[in-house]
């Protein structure tokens, strides 16, 4: 069995959740209680928080992750998963220095969405997530069309994930006014949404809403169990 490096802390919240399913998964895969090799390096948020929001300092801020992802490579970790989609961006400038893979979670993302036929997707995350290239490029790369919020609903979404989610609260009306999010951009023409913070499949699930949604922190954990026992 591979060793996993998870790089988390981004929020402690949705790292508790991707340590729990990677257990399950493992369990409900080999049987017994088989349990995963995990190495987690959990960073300060804070720190990140301050470098990123506070000082807009994108360089300080991928130094961080550079140093968690060296952190579980010391550890023994076969391969790298990282328990956060935006910060995904800054693996093209990490990746060359790191001796380990990255499982990319925007990669397994799209392999899924493609598994569904789907050729337009909603994405929802924090405003770096869906403003920036990186997950837009890769579904891209896949036949795969982005649709995001307009401006009141990416300073909704984006603000909800950091005032609620990664604080552990879950509100009814926040919820809500995800569903209703998720149907104004189905009426836009996606035909599923990607959760693509790892806190907001805590938040809202497939049985919430018509249209097929995308839980990044399931398919990620469902490929890094594929990974790890890979031969």
């Amino acid at each position: 069995m591979k060793k996993i490096g998870l790089i988390g802390g981004l929020s402690w919240v949705s790292t508790a959740d991707y340590y729990r399913r990677l257990n399950e998964m493992m369990q409900e895969r080999m049987g017994g209680v088989t349990s995963p090799r995990i190495a987690l390096e959990s960073i300060n948020r804070q720190a990140y928080v301050d470098a990123v929001i506070d000082r807009k300092d994108e360089d300080a801020a991928c130094a961080i992750i550079l140093d968690a992802a060296r952190s579980v490579e010391r550890a023994g970790a076969d391969f790298i998963m990282i328990c956060c989609n935006d910060v995904h961006r800054f693996v093209p400038r990490i990746a060359p220095e790191i001796a380990i893979p990255f499982l990319h979670i925007a990669e397994e993302t799209a392999r899924a969405i493609v598994e569904k036929g789907l050729k337009s997707v909603a994405l929802l995350g924090v405003r770096k997530t869906m403003e920036e290239p990186f997950y837009p490029d890769i579904l891209g790369r896949h036949g795969i069309a982005t649709i995001v919020p307009d401006e009141a609903g990416k300073t909704f979404v984006h603000d909800s994930i950091y005032g609620e989610l990664v604080r552990d609260i879950f509100r009814p009306e926040t919820k809500a006014r995800y569903i209703e999010l998720i149907a104004d951009l189905t009426a836009r023409g996606s035909q599923g949404a990607i959760l693509a913070c790892t806190e907001i499949p805590m938040l809202i699930g497939a049985e919430d809403v018509a249209t097929p949604v995308f839980s990044t922190t399931e398919i990620h954990c469902h490929a890094g169990i594929d990974m790890a026992l890979a031969a």
